[in-house]
């Protein structure tokens, strides 16, 4: 019933006849025209070029290149060490999936626990510094045995020139975070199937060497 009502008022409400009319224009009407995105970029591009912008763009970006080279990132969290501690670092990983030669034999199944060091030792100690330290410096050229000199914070490439001796540097802190290092110096060196890892306070002349 409420069905037909609403049928019923509806038929009511609409005109018996319906008539097109035609209102004519009532006003300029213009086509659309809009420029192709890539044109607009290619058109960018061009003016960069002839502007010279293209050229220094280029040259700024070279610069700042060279400078994060020569100076990386320092390494976030790292102070220098006030107190003296050391712990054993177990290298020991469960691997995530069959390790296989290169004949498709199988060496190593997933799930075993692998034990890096069980294959290749460490040859050389790991030292962390931080290169803009003039005492954590000399103490770290002063250590036997030729370590690997990694820097937390300074200028590696610099440090080769004028030191004739290899830097390396912990670029987002890679290494210090896997070893939980949080202060430097610190030195990593191999115990039987275990790192000792060190973090080492200097006396204030640095005098004595470790």
């Amino acid at each position: 019933m409420r069905r037909a009502l609403l049928i019923l008022a509806l038929a009511l409400a609409l005109p018996a006849t319906a008539h097109a009319r035609d209102y004519g224009q009532r006003g300029t009407v213009f086509p659309v025209v809009e420029r192709d995105l890539l044109e607009q970029i290619q058109s960018r591009l061009v003016a960069m070029e002839a502007s010279g912008e293209t050229a220094r763009i280029n040259e700024e970006l070279k610069r700042r290149t060279l400078a994060r080279v020569e100076r990386p990132a320092p390494v976030a969290g790292i102070a220098r060490a006030s107190e003296s501690r050391s712990w054993t670092f177990d290298p020991t990983i469960a691997l995530q999936q069959d390790i296989r030669g290169a004949r498709g034999e199988l060496i190593h199944a997933a799930g075993t626990r692998v034990n890096p060091l069980d294959s290749v030792s460490l040859r050389a100690d790991l030292l962390f510094l931080n290169g803009d330290d003039a005492e954590q410096l000399a103490w770290a050229l002063r250590q036997q045995g030729q370590p690997k000199l990694i820097l937390v914070n300074g200028a590696p490439l610099q440090l080769m020139r004028t030191r004739q001796r290899r830097f390396y540097f912990d670029q987002q802190g890679t290494l210090t975070s896997r070893f939980g290092i949080t202060a430097v110096p610190a030195r990593v060196r191999q115990q039987g199937r275990q790192l000792e890892v060190s973090e080492i306070a200097l006396p204030a002349t640095a005098e004595a060497g470790r």
